[in-house]
């Protein structure tokens, strides 16, 4: 599954992670995060990974896209 800006930009919103604060997490570059929440730039498949993994980490499960687009859930335990 494609982790979409939009799902980043949702899923650092449920868990009340600034950019800064996710690239920290993420160990990406805070620039990096920032281009591609805004739509600027495509990362490389491991940064994207590498984000993914610091969402799942915090209890985010990424929803494949149907009828009704592509989401996120949080599970707050």
């Amino acid at each position: 599954m494609v982790l979409s800006p939009c799902q980043c930009r949702m899923a650092r919103a449920a868990v009340g992670l600034t950019r800064s604060a996710l690239a920290g997490k993420a160990s990406v570059s805070p620039a990096t995060l920032s281009d591609f929440e805004l739509g600027k730039r495509e990362p490389y498949e491991r940064t994207l990974r590498d984000i993914r993994e610091a969402f799942e980490a915090m209890g985010i499960t990424f929803l494949e896209a149907d009828e009704s687009g592509a989401g996120v859930r949080y599970l707050n335990a």
